[in-house]
């Protein structure tokens, strides 16, 4: 399956949307596939919309480029993607802002454990396909 990049300003990135869903609630959201980052972190506004009461979950520290810490909040949820659901533990991070990040971000556990990924920047698409399916 093939999703094309996205333009944010004059920038392309590897941006798909996926369907979340948790608590018999789902919605679209659309996530930058990252292949630097270790987890799937959300915003915390998105869990909250499934139903999710976020401070529940296990608190865990990330680093960003900066080396500033931020706090998330580990939940079980599915992630489906082309049709393809999977269920993953995901963060979901109350520090950051849709208007900074206007999108999650997908990663290593939950995402490149499940798919065989493969960027082609020339052609501005990304493609997918299941390593269980």
């Amino acid at each position: 399956m093939k999703f094309n990049y996205k333009r944010y300003g004059p920038i392309l990135r590897p941006v798909i949307e996926i369907k979340l869903k948790s608590n018999s609630k789902s919605l679209r959201y659309e996530v930058l596939v990252d292949s630097g980052a270790d987890f799937c972190i959300f915003h915390s506004e998105v869990g909250e919309a499934l139903g999710i009461d976020i401070k529940t979950g296990k608190p865990r520290e990330v680093f960003g480029v900066g080396g500033k810490a931020s706090l998330y909040y580990l939940h079980k949820l599915e992630i489906e993607v082309g049709g393809w659901p999977f269920e993953i533990e995901a963060g979901f991070m109350p520090d950051v802002s849709g208007r900074i990040m206007p999108y999650g971000l997908v990663g290593q556990k939950g995402f490149f454990d499940n798919f065989i990924v493969k960027f082609d920047f020339s052609k501005e698409e990304i493609e997918l396909k299941s390593r269980t399916k």
